[in-house]
C-alpha cells in the first residue's frame, strides 16, 4: 500500500532496540519506532541501533519518549534527540505531566527548536493520564508555539478516552500532522479512573477491528497517505506471541487487512 506503516515500539516493550528493529525487519514492516531509556541508553546503543535500520534497510520512524515534567529542563530530552538524529529518526513522541500550559508550551517550543537542529519533528500526543488530556488542548500547544517541527500526533485510543471524536479532524492543515497511531478497544471502559485508564493504555488495546472504536472514520479524516504506527500493546498479545517477530507479523497482517 502506499501509506508508510511504522510498527510503533510499544508493540515489543520487553526488547532492545536492535531486537525491535530485527523483529520489524523479519516481519516485513518497512519502518519501526524505538524506545529511547535514559537509564540504559548509550553511545554503543546509538550505533548499534543505527547499524540494525542500515542492515535491514529499515526506515528509521519515530523515537519515544519526550516526558515534559514540571521543574527544570531534563537534559536526558536533548540526549534523546541527539541520538535520534544520528540514528536518522523522522519523529520524536512529547507528552507533558506538567499543569501549567504556559509552561508546557515553553518547553515544547524550546523542544522543537533542538528537534529541528536534529532534523527531527517533535510530535506532542495528548492523552487523558498526562495533564494535556485531550485533542483541543493538545493543538492548543502546539498551535500557540507555532513551529514548523511542532507537529499533533493523534492516537484513536487517547481520542476516544478523551471524549473526542474523529469529526473534530475536520478542517485541520495536513502539515499539523506527521503520523497517527492506531487500534481498538471497546466503546467504552466500566469506569474512567486513572489506573483503568493506564491499564488499557499499556495491556488492553485491541487490533483494529476487534473493537468499537470509529478507527476507520478516524483514518478516513486524517490527511490523506499519512503514515501510520499501529500501536497494540496488549498483554493478552505479548502472552500469545512471545516471539518478537511473530508479534509484530501479527499487527502487521491484521492491520494491512484492516486498512483493505
Amino acid at each position: 500500500m502506499s501509506r508508510l506503516l511504522s510498527l510503533a515500539t510499544g508493540n515489543l516493550p520487553e526488547f532492545t532496540p536492535v531486537e525491535v528493529v530485527d523483529a520489524a525487519a523479519e516481519a516485513g514492516w518497512t519502518a519501526c519506532g524505538i524506545w529511547f531509556d535514559p537509564e540504559t541508553w548509550t553511545a554503543q546503543t546509538t550505533r548499534d541501533t543505527r547499524n540494525a535500520f542500515e542492515r535491514t534497510g529499515l526506515k528509521p520512524f519515530d523515537i519515544e519518549v519526550v516526558w515534559i515534567r514540571p521543574g527544570d529542563a531534563d537534559p536526558n530530552h536533548e540526549r534523546l534527540l541527539a541520538a535520534g538524529g544520528e540514528i536518522g529518526v523522522a519523529n520524536a513522541l512529547v507528552v507533558s505531566s506538567d499543569p501549567d500550559m504556559d509552561a508546557t508550551k515553553r518547553r515544547f517550543e524550546d523542544l522543537c527548536r533542538i528537534a529541528d537542529k536534529y532534523g527531527i519533528n517533535a510530535c506532542f500526543e495528548f492523552l487523558p493520564i498526562t495533564e494535556v488530556k485531550s485533542l483541543p488542548a493538545g493543538l492548543d500547544i502546539v498551535q500557540s508555539v507555532g513551529h514548523p517541527r511542532g507537529k499533533l500526533l493523534v492516537d484513536a485510543l487517547h481520542l476516544a478516552r478523551s471524549g473526542g471524536h474523529p469529526d473534530m479532524l475536520k478542517g485541520l492543515p495536513a502539515d499539523l500532522f506527521a503520523y497517527a497511531q492506531i487500534c481498538d478497544a471497546p466503546a467504552n471502559l466500566p469506569d474512567m479512573e486513572f489506573n483503568t485508564i493506564l491499564y488499557e493504555a499499556v495491556d488492553g488495546r485491541l487490533m483494529p477491528g476487534e473493537g468499537a472504536l470509529p478507527v476507520r472514520q478516524l483514518v478516513a479524516n486524517l490527511p490523506k497517505d499519512l503514515p501510520l504506527a499501529p500501536e497494540q500493546r496488549s498483554r493478552p498479545l505479548r502472552e500469545r506471541y512471545p516471539n518478537a517477530a511473530d508479534r509484530a507479523k501479527a499487527i502487521l497482517e491484521a492491520t494491512i487487512t484492516f486498512l483493505g
